[in-house]
């Protein structure tokens, strides 16, 4: 018998697999010209957490957005060119004294890309999916955020229709400080409603 390769014994990896499928299809011209390109520029540099800090900013100096981004997510961030897959149908949801919103997707890990960024790998985990749904305070609280007991926790499980962003209520204490600065104090974490914006710029 024939030796075997590693990867003749043990199967190809997924990165393997990925390649092979993609000469195929670029062999038989299904792939245009720079469409993995923009693929990745796309992930590694247009979809980040950013954009929703500057829409969440935004909106905390300006009523006027702020109204247009909680009756019409899809256009308030189709203002800043913040469009794609995965950010077709964006519902902001906004916190109050009385109500902490936070953002799941039980199925899978479905977010907003154009607007949260690549979810992070702790969303995709299945305990966090599961244990946010039946017991989200609990949850919050064991990743530091430990809610007022008056305080509702109310989850939206993302679906294929809609993506979600959260709207924290503004710190206290900054109000001297200008839209960039603001923008320092929300990070992917608060965007998902797990997390709640500090009142200090991050350096």
């Amino acid at each position: 018998m024939k030796d075997q390769t590693p990867s003749q014994s043990q199967g190809s990896s997924p990165g393997e697999r990925a390649w092979a499928l993609f000469n195929v299809l670029k062999g038989k011209n299904l792939i245009p010209e720079g469409y993995i390109e923009t693929l990745t520029d796309m992930f590694a540099n247009k979809f980040d957490p950013a954009n929703g800090a500057k829409l969440v900013a935004r909106a905390w100096v300006d009523p006027e957005f702020k109204k247009r981004l909680l009756t019409n997510g899809t256009a308030a961030c189709e203002e800043y060119g913040y469009t794609g897959p995965q950010g077709e149908y964006i519902v902001a949801l906004e916190d109050t004294a009385e109500v902490k919103n936070v953002i799941v997707c039980s199925l899978c890990s479905c977010t907003n890309w154009p607007v949260l960024g690549l979810p992070p790998e702790w969303y995709k985990g299945f305990e966090f999916r599961a244990r946010l749904v039946r017991e989200g305070r609990t949850v919050l609280k064991e990743l530091g955020t430990d809610l007022p007991s008056g305080t509702m926790v109310k989850v939206w499980d993302t679906t294929a229709e809609t993506r979600y962003l959260v709207l924290p209520q503004r710190p206290e204490g900054t109000e001297n400080l200008t839209q960039e600065q603001l923008e320092k104090l929300i990070t992917k974490d608060v965007l998902i409603g797990v997390a709640l914006p500090t009142s200090t710029p991050a350096r």
